[in-house]
């Protein structure tokens, strides 16, 4: 039993001493309230400020939609589809299921951004394709066509191009 309360009391001593050992290797400086941390952030440059966010601090640019031509020749080129999703920040728009009206079959197409320079490879397209017997017996699949996938690259390269010199002509 005096074991057991010498090698208590020996660890509690040790403990201490290793909780002051690093109490004493904090960084002094080191801030412990909210109100510090912001301080401390704002000193550092560090968090979001309207500066930051239009460019004009740090790295990163920020290409809105309006003087995007890839992005706006993509809309103007599929707008005779229904859209399901538009997001210019994650770079895809989604159109919903489209068929001429002669039959059941249907196309979906996702165009993914993958730079915003006009160059063939900056685009990644795929089509979905919808073949149904009746309402309820539909199968779908990536379609391989390249030809759709052709089509559509070249059309929205061509219209990016024209909107980036007439873009240029302006200015």
């Amino acid at each position: 039993m005096k074991k057991f309360k010498i090698f208590k009391i020996i660890f509690l001593i040790s403990t201490l001493f290793l909780m002051q050992a690093c109490n004493k290797d904090m960084d002094p400086n080191r801030p412990i309230t909210s109100e510090d941390k912001r301080k401390k952030n704002i000193e550092e440059g560090r968090g979001a400020s309207i500066g930051g966010l239009l460019g004009k601090v740090g790295g990163t640019n920020y290409e809105f939609s309006s003087s995007n031509p890839m992005w706006r020749a993509s809309l103007e080129t599929l707008d005779f589809l229904p859209l399901t999703t538009v997001d210019y920040s994650g770079g895809v728009i989604i159109t919903d299921w489209y068929s001429d009206g002669n039959n059941q079959d249907s196309i979906k197409l996702t165009v993914r951004f993958l730079s915003n320079e006009i160059r063939s490879d900056s685009l990644k397209i795929i089509v979905h394709k919808r073949t149904c017997k009746n309402v309820s017996n539909c199968v779908t699949n990536i379609s391989d066509s390249k030809l759709i996938k052709d089509e559509l690259r070249s059309s929205i390269l061509r219209k990016a191009a024209l909107l980036k010199k007439s873009d240029k002509e302006k200015k």
